[in-house]
């Protein structure tokens, strides 16, 4: 019998009616904290430095910091706190406030640092007149004021680039004892405590807050900026609105059934990272808090903005962007980055949470997912049909139907009785297999899971201290606290091939519902008091025994995700690279998961969003992004279905999925015509799959988001600023997908220098000169894509029916020239699926043309791998001046080779080569 949620699913999808219940979900003003402290803006902060008690050691300065009355006047101080600056390496600096002597600890965000941050040098270079002045060791400073407390960040420049507390937004909540009430003249009992102050209710949910108010904001200042960017994952543009006129964005991991478009609402994901950018530089700050959090933008070049304000605050420059984030607990916990460029602050981010370890390759390929495939002939059906239309595919997913009634970790002994069976007919076909598996458990005696849970204490408890009870697709259902290491340590052995029999190394895992998702919990999650672990210590008792969900809840999915990774590695020995797909996101994810843009509706709308919403996940170190090709609610008819398989193939997570009770839609359900369109769809991603693989370990190497928007590359090139429509993979490949109906031509900003920089269409290899927004016609088989002239793309042609099949297949070789006519690329290649790349056995080449040679060179000479790939053929577009003779050299053989001009768009092709990718070789060109 299907639970309660699934029947409200099935009935909504039927009745056609989709809209998101905003009644479920809080705005700013039903929130206690944000209320609360979006209405503090006092004239001057309240926050003083107590320059006695400075400190510099090492990287750091530590100082007290007090709060004061300033409602009298004496100077009376309120409370202390430490304050703690630190120099990090690369241009990177670390503020901490937190309560000098806290009633109870205050939670620090535990699992989004990949390790400790590393320490650069830190000076003081002066201390007078009420400032402090600090620089570190690569010449990027910091002022402080002391009274009232600001800090300002200068980069190399000396420019300020960053400042903190500008307008005395400065919050930190002390902890307090709750007082008893007291009686009134009249004998009535009275609280002395502001209303909500210890609890506070939201419809029929009531939140005990045990510790009372605990908040804390801070806003800052980016002078020169003229956008701000990142705070993932919401669903309006790239570059984030002002928000005076109405709700801040909310960073709060929530199931929003049928999530709406253009929007500030929290919806899966909750980044705490803002970037700022203007001609003069970039910046960019990391919140490092995992509680809800709401940010308020202020950008004073906006018309929303009145002008008698720009003038009161920025005397008059509207090039400046103000942001301020409020969160219900924590401490105050912030990084600075001043980094010149967006690539520089962008890698900052990531090389302090984490880049995405190198996939496996079959993960860049094409996933075929629905909710559900029904059993096993179904999964042998679609697998099948995938062969007999010709179209490539990588991954079948099965979602929670193939459990033993939403069991994880078994299998419905009639629909899927012989899984493992199964899965080898997809692996001979170099397929793979991907199971979902939520953090519910379903509550029924018997199951090993829910026994073993129950029994030896492994459950989020409640308010009260017993197991804590939800509703999911199981029913009833409890979930496992993760912040557990023992707990953690017995979920990642469930994923053994001993207890989860069937699976092999073949089978990858989908992390679902990690929100956590609780169809009947406050806002369709677990309620705030719920009790998580926390390690013990001396002392440890009452409210200091345990975290609270309030302190944790962005953080539940992550150490989800961890504990996937880690069961995925050691079921095989730590030999193979695990996939994970997760919902939830927080900082940090991308260490063990790729994200996918949730519950989407099959239109236009939610097409065209995808681009923003992957682009801001990218800035925010997870580059591996996608959304549902085709839309998991309702029916794409063929146009939008066409158009989304086109846009999904230049996505660096290309699946497509569906609905329970949507209308079937595997690519040969269409019309032939369609089915075409989308066949091509599918092998244009093949032919590139090289390409992605080889950008996808740089950015493990370097940080840089692998779908990059265009300001990244061209930073000074004001009207890339706010294009979120097209967008760059690496800096090779300009993508603007169709995300319109029935359009027969659509405007496409090229950019770069008139003169120098030059765009060649991928199918006609024509050059344009880049010149801002130029009209391309589009037909319903043509998408503008441009290869950036002096790049080299790398391109597979014989497309089979996976990626594994065609890895030792010949390279075409795309060469663009640039105005030189030069051009210059890379290319990396290992086994595809181990960690032996570790141990030197891998090829990561260089690509360089000139006029006269093309060389192959290998980046590390001691590493090396036995492909037996070669290349077919070398297509060099943009040539003015053709050679008359070229020469294959590898090793001690040299070899002419042939060639064919086609004069009407300056190709020249060299054709079979025949260069083995395995050595070093070079290609010389006389004329």
């Amino acid at each position: 019998m299907k639970s309660w949620g699934l029947l409200l699913v099935a009935a909504l999808a039927l009745s056609g009616s989709y809209a998101v219940d905003r009644n479920n979900f809080k705005t700013c003003d039903q929130s206690g904290f944000c209320k609360r402290l979006r209405g503090f803006k006092p004239e001057k902060s309240e926050y003083t430095l107590n320059l006695d008690t400075v400190l510099v050691h090492g990287n750091v300065l530590s100082a007290e910091v007090d709060t004061v009355d300033t409602s009298t006047q004496e100077r009376k101080v309120l409370w202390h706190y430490a304050m703690r600056l630190s120099a990090l390496v690369d241009g990177t600096f670390r503020v901490e406030i937190d309560e000098v002597d806290p009633l109870y600890p205050r939670y620090r965000t535990q699992l989004a640092l990949n390790g400790e941050p590393k320490a650069d040098g830190l000076k003081l270079l002066s201390n007078e007149n009420g400032k402090l002045t600090l620089a570190n060791s690569q010449g990027h400073k910091v002022v402080i004021t002391a009274a009232p407390l600001k800090i300002e960040f200068l980069n190399q420049a000396g420019d300020v680039a960053v400042v903190l507390n500008d307008n005395a937004q400065l919050v930190v909540e002390p902890l307090r004892v709750k007082k008893e009430r007291i009686d009134d003249e009249d004998g009535n009992a009275v609280e002395v405590e502001e209303e909500g102050t210890w609890g506070e209710s939201f419809k029929s949910h009531h939140d005990s807050k045990p510790r009372g108010n605990e908040a804390v904001s801070l806003d800052f200042s980016f002078p020169d900026a003229d956008n701000v960017y990142g705070i993932p994952e919401h669903t309006d543009k790239f570059a984030l609105k002002t928000t005076t006129s109405g709700e801040p964005y909310r960073l709060f991991n929530l199931d929003v059934f049928e999530y709406e478009l253009d929007s500030r609402m929290a919806i899966y994901g909750a980044v705490p990272v803002l970037y700022s950018h203007g001609p003069k530089h970039s910046a960019g700050v990391f919140w490092h808090n995992s509680a809800e959090t709401w940010v308020d933008i202020v950008n004073y070049a906006d018309s929303t903005v009145v002008s008698s304000l720009v003038n009161l605050v920025t005397g008059g420059q509207k090039r400046r962007v103000d942001a301020r984030f409020i969160s219900e607990s924590g401490i105050v916990d912030v990084f600075v980055f001043l980094g010149e460029k967006p690539s520089d602050v962008f890698r900052q981010y990531v090389m302090l949470t984490g880049p995405a370890p190198l996939p496996p390759k079959f993960s860049l390929a094409y996933h075929q997912c629905r909710w559900n495939y029904v059993d096993e002939a179904d999964v042998r059906s679609v697998d099948n049909g995938f062969d007999e239309h010709d179209i490539p595919a990588d991954v079948i997913w099965l979602d929670i139907e193939y459990t033993d009634r939403k069991k994880y970790f078994t299998w419905d002994p009639l629909k899927f009785p012989n899984p493992a069976e199964m899965i080898a007919n997809l692996t001979s076909k170099g397929r793979k297999l991907v199971t979902i598996i939520d953090p519910h458990v379903k509550r029924e005696a018997g199951y090993f899971l829910h026994e073993d849970a129950t029994e030896l204490g492994y459950y989020v408890k409640d308010k009260d201290g017993k197991d804590y009870e939800g509703w999911c697709w199981p029913g009833s259902s409890s979930y496992l606290d993760f912040f557990n290491p023992v707990v953690s340590k017995y979920y990642s052995e469930r994923y053994s091939f001993e207890n989860f029999p069937g699976t092999s190394k073949d089978v990858h895992i989908w992390n679902d519902m990690n929100e956590p998702s609780v169809f009947n919990g406050p806002e369709i999650t677990m309620p705030k008091d719920c009790r998580h672990y926390k390690p013990p210590q001396d002392g440890n008792d009452g409210l200091a025994a345990y975290w609270e969900h309030r302190h944790v809840h962005n953080e539940y999915g992550l150490w989800n995700i961890r504990a996937t990774h880690e069961g995925m590695l050691q079921r095989a020995d730590s030999k193979y690279r695990p996939f994970i797909l997760t919902r939830s996101a927080f900082a940090g994810t991308q260490r063990y998961a790729a994200v996918w843009t949730g519950d989407n509706m099959a239109e236009w709308g939610f097409l065209a969003v995808s681009v923003p919403m992957c682009l801001s996940l990218a800035s925010a170190g997870i580059s591996f992004c996608g959304s549902d090709v085709g839309g998991f609610f309702k029916y794409p008819e063929a146009e939008l279905m066409t158009r989304w398989y086109q846009a999904g193939a230049f996505q660096p997570f290309f699946r497509a999925h569906s609905h329970i009770e949507t209308k079937r839609r595997e690519p040969w359900l269409y019309d032939p015509a369609t089915t075409a369109l989308l066949r091509d769809a599918n092998r244009r991603r093949y032919a590139l799959i090289d390409f992605w693989y080889t950008l996808f370990y740089e950015h493990s190497v370097d940080g840089l988001p692998v779908m990059r928007a265009l300001f990244q590359e061209y930073p000074k090139e004001e009207d890339t600023y706010t294009i979120d429509d097209q967008y760059l993979l690496g800096n090779k490949l300009l993508v603007r997908p169709v995300v319109e109906p029935g359009v027969s031509n659509v405007k496409v900003y090229l950019p770069g220098s008139a003169t120098r920089t030059l765009w060649y269409d991928v199918d006609t290899y024509h050059a344009y000169p880049a010149n801002g927004y130029l009209t391309f016609d589009v037909t319903l088989s043509k998408v503008p894509v441009f290869q950036r002239g002096g790049g080299i793309v790398l391109r597979k042609e014989r497309v089979r029916r996976s990626s594994a099949l065609m890895a030792d297949d010949p390279y075409t070789i795309v060469v663009a020239l640039d105005a030189n006519g030069t051009s210059e690329g890379s290319l990396y290649i290992d086994d595809g699926e181990t960690y032996e790349y570790r141990n030197n056995k891998y090829i990561y080449a260089k690509l360089a043309y000139e006029p006269s040679a093309m060389t192959y060179s290998f980046v590390n000479d001691k590493a090396s791998y036995p492909t037996r790939s070669w290349v077919e053929r070398i297509v060099i577009a943009g040539i003015k001046n053709p050679p008359k003779t070229a020469k294959l050299v590898q090793g001690e053989k040299q070899t002419s080779l042939q060639m064919t001009l086609h004069k009407g768009n300056d190709v020249l092709v060299v054709r079979k080569p025949a260069a083995s990718m395995a050595q070093p070789w070079k290609i010389i060109f006389s004329y």
